[in-house]
C-alpha cells in the first residue's frame, strides 16, 4: 500500500493545482493574512477536496511534511527565508509550468539541488530548457472536466481564453488575437480580457459550458507550454485553431482535430469555414475529445504523478 503523504506547495496555477489534488494525497497549500502572491490557498470556486490543507506561513516551520513540491521560480528563491533546515532537506521536486523566457535555447533553469527532481508539464519545455545536471521527468498535463457538458457550438464565434492578455502583450499574442478579430467573430475571456475589449473573466466551473457554446477554440499564443484552457475545449468538443508553436503541434492533427499553422490567412480561412460548416466543426470536434481523453486523461495524470511522489520519497 502506497504510503500517504504530507506534500507542502503553493497555489500558482489554481486549474493545474485542482487536478493536481486528485492524487490521493496530502497537499498543505501556503497562506498568509494578505492571501498574497501564490499564498491563496483553497481560494476560488474550485471544489477542493478534503486532503487539501492550507498552512499558514506564521507556523509554517513548525509543520511536517514529507515532500516539497515548489511551482515558480519566486518561492524556491524565497525557500531559506520560508522552511527550516529539516524542511529544506525533504526530497523536493520543482514543477515547470513554462519554457524558458529569457532565451529559448540558452537558458539555465533555476532548480538544483541534490534532493531536487525536475518536472516538466509538457515534453517541449523539456526540450527548450537547460536542465543541467537536475534529474529531469516530464508528466504531462491531465484535466479532470469540472462540468458534464455537450459541444452545441451554436454561437457563430471562436471563444479564445487568455489571462492577462493586454499585460503580456506579443508572448501570449495580443496583436493576433486583434488581427485574427478584424476578420473573424472571436470571444476573450480571461483576467483582464475586458481592457481589449474582451468579456472578461468566466468562473472555473461555468467555463466548461460557456466553452461548448462556441464554435471553435482558438489560441493565439506564440510562447508557452501548453495551455490547460486548449485541453478543457477538447474535452468538451471544441475542435482547435491555433500558432504552430511549441507543444500545441503533437496534439492537433490538422484536418482531424484542428488545424495549426504559421500563417494567419491560414488560420482566418480556417475559422471561417468552421463557421460556415458546423457540422465539420462538430466532427472535428468529436475528434478533439477523443485526443484529449487519450493523452490527458486524469487517470494517467494521477498515476504520473503517484510516480514522482513514489520515486523520491517512497
Amino acid at each position: 500500500m502506497t504510503r500517504r503523504l504530507r506534500i507542502l506547495t503553493w497555489h500558482v496555477h489554481g486549474n493545474y493545482l485542482y487536478n493536481l489534488t486528485q492524487v490521493p494525497h496530502d497537499f498543505f497549500l501556503v497562506t498568509d493574512a494578505a492571501r498574497g502572491l501564490h499564498l491563496s490557498g483553497r481560494s476560488g470556486t474550485l471544489p477542493w477536496g478534503a486532503n487539501v490543507h492550507e498552512a499558514p506561513l506564521e507556523t509554517l516551520r513548525e509543520q511536517a511534511f514529507d515532500v516539497v513540491l515548489f511551482q515558480s521560480r519566486h518561492e524556491w528563491d524565497a525557500r531559506e527565508r520560508m522552511l527550516s533546515p529539516a524542511q529544506l532537506a525533504l526530497p523536493t521536486v520543482c514543477l515547470e509550468h513554462d519554457p524558458p523566457l529569457e532565451s529559448p535555447t540558452d537558458t539555465r533553469h533555476w532548480a538544483a539541488g541534490p534532493n531536487v527532481l525536475l518536472v516538466h508539464c509538457t515534453p517541449f519545455n523539456a526540450l527548450m530548457w537547460d536542465n543541467g545536471a537536475t534529474p529531469t521527468r516530464v508528466v504531462e498535463h491531465g484535466v479532470l472536466p469540472l462540468q458534464s457538458v455537450r459541444y452545441s457550438g451554436h454561437i457563430e464565434r471562436g471563444i479564445v481564453v487568455v489571462n492577462n492578455l493586454p499585460s503580456r502583450g506579443r508572448r501570449l499574442g495580443l496583436d493576433v488575437y486583434r488581427e485574427v478579430g478584424a476578420r473573424v467573430p472571436l470571444a476573450l475571456f480571461g483576467m483582464a480580457s475586458a481592457e481589449v475589449g474582451g468579456a472578461g473573466e468566466v468562473v472555473n466551473d461555468r467555463l466548461p459550458a460557456t466553452m461548448a457554446a462556441h464554435r471553435f477554440f482558438f489560441n493565439p499564443i506564440r510562447w508557452t507550454s501548453l495551455g490547460l484552457a486548449i485541453i478543457e475545449a477538447m474535452m468538451v468538443g471544441l475542435p482547435v485553431v491555433g500558432l504552430a508553436t511549441t507543444e500545441l503541434v503533437t496534439v492537433i492533427r490538422n484536418g482531424e482535430n484542428g488545424h495549426v499553422d504559421t500563417r494567419i490567412d491560414a488560420l482566418v480561412e480556417t475559422m471561417q469555414r468552421l463557421l460556415a460548416e458546423p457540422a465539420l466543426a462538430r466532427e472535428w470536434g468529436i475528434a478533439a475529445q477523443r485526443t484529449a481523453r487519450e493523452r490527458f486523461g486524469i487517470d494517467r495524470f494521477v498515476a504520473d504523478w503517484q510516480g514522482v511522489f513514489a520515486s523520491v520519497a517512497g
